[in-house]
This record gives C-alpha cells, structure tokens and sequence, in this order.
C-alpha cells in the first residue's frame, strides 16, 4: 500500500518514446486514506509502502482523467502470484471505499498480448481478440463474474488475450466492487494494435 505523501512518478517501462519517460505526474499522496484501506483488508496482510511511488498504471490514466494532478493519490500493489478469487475476495474488502465516496481505478487490459502486437497503421482486431472481448463483455452483462475468475476454462481465445494475468487482474477489482445486480456500464470498447483491448467500464453511477 503506497503511503507517500508526494509520491514520485515512476517510469517502470522499457522501449517507448523518450516523451514517456519525460512525463510527469506530480499528485499528491494520501497517506491517511492509504493506512485506513489497510485495515479495510482482512484476507491478507498489507504493507506499508513510503518510498515507492504512482507507476505507469497509476499516472497514464489519471493524467488524462486529473491533467492538473489535483487529486490525492494512492495505490495497491497487485500480488501476480495469487489466483483471480483472492483479487475478488480482496476487492470485495474495499467497498466501503465507495461508500466514502473514493473513486477507485483499475487499470489494466482485458486483452493484452503484445508478442502478437501489430504497429501497422490502423491495425485491425485479431479475431481471437475480437471474441475473447465479446466474451467478457457478455459474462459481465449476465453476472457470470465467476466464469470469469476462471477465465482459463474459456478457450485458445482466452489464452491468447492473457498470456499473462497481471493487466487481466484489475479488472477482476471491478468485478468485486460491484454489488449484486449493480449496473455495469461500458464506457469505451475498442481494439488497438491488433492484441491490446482498451475496453473500459464502470461500476454504478
């Protein structure tokens, strides 16, 4: 749990332009909220985190969402090793945040495979991209979160669009913040660069 109250903008990248690795995000921290959600959790142990800072999956979507970078900021780290349940399980802790009002954000890639990356000009969607997306969106609009959580069951599409769990995961928070019946709304739904899905939701109003 990050608990800096200015945390530093971390580039953890590799072979992108040098305009990324230049881009700042200089938002304050929130320390106290962090501690609070701390011990929100109970399914498993958190540590406090002061010198770390907001990675890439924190500061590229919120510089687009806060430009001026005046909200307070913190973040979760997400344990690669764990199965998608313990994401949910976990996520499902941090409802009160809602209730609080904070706004939480998980950002990630529903598909995100880039070994099969396409920097052609106006790439067009792999198929087995293309069908693992409608999938998900059609498991969300029927509540099935649970097929979901075991996304592995689902095919060679699923496999291709998750070679890795890491960007599939905050998704999974998503899921787990939502009440039951809660409305699930899908704000953007594109593909880009043939593998990566750019589908974006949001839970309530």
């Amino acid at each position: 749990m990050l608990t800096s109250a200015r945390p530093a903008t971390i580039h953890d990248f590799g072979g992108f332009p040098q305009a990324l690795h230049d881009v700042q995000y200089p938002a304050p921290g929130a320390p106290e909220l962090a501690r609070e959600t701390a011990k929100l959790i109970k399914s498993t142990q958190v540590v406090e985190d002061d010198q770390w800072g907001l990675d890439h999956g924190t500061w590229t979507v919120l510089k687009h969402m806060y430009p001026e970078a005046n909200i307070p900021v913190f973040q979760l780290s997400v344990d690669y090793y764990k199965p998608p349940a313990y994401h949910y399980q976990l996520a499902q802790e941090l409802k009160e945040l809602r209730k609080r009002g904070v706004l939480i954000v998980g950002s990630g890639n529903i598909v995100h495979n880039l070994r099969r990356i396409s920097f052609a000009d106006n790439a067009a969607p792999f198929d087995w991209a293309q069908e693992f997306d409608a999938t998900v969106k059609n498991k969300v609009e029927q509540q099935a979160f649970e097929d979901l959580l075991h996304y592995e069951r689902l095919g060679e599409a699923a496999k291709l669009s998750i070679p890795t769990p890491d960007h599939y995961f905050p998704f999974i928070y998503g899921l787990g913040l939502a009440e039951p019946d809660e409305d699930i709304r899908f704000t953007y739904e594109e593909i880009q660069n043939g593998s990566i899905s750019m589908r974006c939701f949001q839970v309530g109003e």
